[in-house]
């Protein structure tokens, strides 16, 4: 099969925000899926997707599938902007459409749909302007994110609020600095959890990845902070999480947090792969924060390739698997 590899190239530009380039890939992993296509047999070529490039491309070559790890350029609807080059196009790809990696980056917008779904997701409010007054609802400790951003970008230790002051001084700072809403939940306290899933054949729940921070209570980052999934094993800065790959849980609350995150994935309309992090709280009920569609695929670092090595799979296996789900899509299409 003739592949072109779509990706964003992590890069460094002293004049950007420290993690504006954070969701984009590095050249291991780039160089690791290209090595897994390569190995399964099939042609593939890297293309970086700067514009014009990836127009003039397709516009010279022809290919039976587009393996996505496109980040995107701009704005908050990025991660679907690939995806809607393709389909114009009309050349198949992996991964979800335009729709659900427009959603799915939108995180108020899918803890709408989480909600009407019966889904456990936390309670949340969305502030535009920054002076909207608080819902009564909402409990302390808050936690304040971006709305449109992956990989924990604006997150650090200081989102966590325990009070109004800090609390509107953080949205206002969130809104300034990433030029978007602040979404504004309560955060839950318990085990941090993420699931994959991944459909090849059948609709496959991976085993569920707990992420441990008790060891990185001298850093002050105790969740996925961005600096924690940045700097991920450096001990200088404390952060070397333990992960434990199935979790430590008993067998009704993995069934239960399996499901939700099944639910998840279908909820928001996900194709051939995806990550589900959740929270588990005190009484065991598994709080959807969010779900990457496009989740990481670096083969050390990564959390999805982890739980695809807890269920037996080899990286290629892994990198086959997706393309070969994409495949039988179109086939029936």
């Amino acid at each position: 099969m003739k592949v072109a590899l779509t990706y964003n190239l992590k890069k460094k530009d002293p004049l950007k925000p420290v993690d504006y380039f954070s969701e984009y890939d590095s050249e291991e992993t780039i160089n690791s899926v290209i090595s897994a296509l390569k190995n399964k047999g099939h042609s593939v070529e890297g293309i970086d997707v700067e514009y014009p490039a990836l127009f003039s491309y397709f516009k010279k070559n022809s290919v039976d599938m587009v393996f996505n790890i496109a980040e995107g350029k701009h704005g908050r609807f990025r991660e679907s902007e690939v995806p809607a080059v393709l389909d114009y196009l009309n050349i198949p790809y992996t991964g979800s459409n335009t729709f659900s990696l427009a959603l799915a980056l939108n995180k108020a917008l899918t803890k709408k749909i989480l909600k009407a779904e019966g889904i456990p997701t936390p309670n949340f409010q969305l502030f535009v302007k920054g002076d909207e007054e608080l819902s009564a609802d909402l409990v302390f400790p808050l936690i304040v994110k971006p709305n449109c951003e992956g990989s924990a970008k604006g997150i650090n230790k200081t989102n966590v609020v325990n009070g109004k002051d800090d609390l509107f001084k953080k949205v206002k700072e969130c809104i300034n600095i990433y030029r978007q809403e602040a979404l504004v939940e309560e955060f839950i306290e318990g085990k941090e959890l993420t699931v994959g899933i991944l459909e090849n054949g059948k609709t496959r729940v991976l085993p569920i990845l707990e992420i441990d921070f008790s060891n990185c209570k001298e850093s002050g980052e105790y969740f996925y902070s961005w600096k924690m999934k940045e700097f991920q094993g450096n001990t200088e800065l404390g952060l070397v999480p333990e992960f434990h790959c199935p979790a430590r849980l008993d067998k009704d609350v993995e069934e239960k947090v399996k499901d939700v995150a099944l639910r998840t994935h279908r909820a928001v309309g996900c194709l051939d792969i995806s990550r589900t992090d959740i929270r588990l709280d005190k009484t065991n009920t598994p709080y959807v924060l969010e779900i990457n569609p496009l989740p990481g695929l670096d083969p050390k670092e990564s959390n999805f390739p982890i739980m695809a090595y807890a269920a037996g799979m080899a990286y290629d296996d892994l990198i086959e698997a997706i393309l070969i789900s994409a495949s039988e899509r179109k086939r029936l299409n």
